[in-house]
């Protein structure tokens, strides 16, 4: 996968505005979770790079960022949880799922 880092609160109303012409997938990442770092793999190792043409995936290290974290769930109106992933369309969430509920599958049918 290639990661955006997401690390300066000026991201987010660029990921609002990119949102409008290709969904945006946000991944909020623990680094000292391990249910994190297992969700975060099985993402990865099934990320077809063909089948998400149409979305720009964006990296939140929580723990070094948290104050971003916040600010992300406010702005998209979604529980701040970790792990977490959310899609971004036309600068809403259009989808959110947690912990080991985040799924490849689900996630391709929400963006295609």
């Amino acid at each position: 996968m290639n990661w955006i880092k997401l690390e300066q609160p000026d991201q987010l109303d660029q990921i609002q505005k990119q949102a409008d012409n290709k969904k945006v997938l946000i991944f909020k990442h623990s680094t000292r979770c391990s249910i994190s770092r297992a969700a975060l793999d099985r993402l990865e190792r099934n990320w077809k790079e063909e089948e998400m043409e149409n979305v720009q995936p964006f990296f939140l290290d929580l723990i070094s960022y948290r104050q971003l974290s916040d600010q992300i769930a406010l702005k998209f109106d979604v529980e701040h949880e970790s792990p977490q992933i959310l899609v971004i369309k036309n600068g809403e969430s259009i989808y959110d799922s947690s912990h080991l509920a985040i799924d490849y599958n689900a996630i391709k049918d929400v963006v295609q």
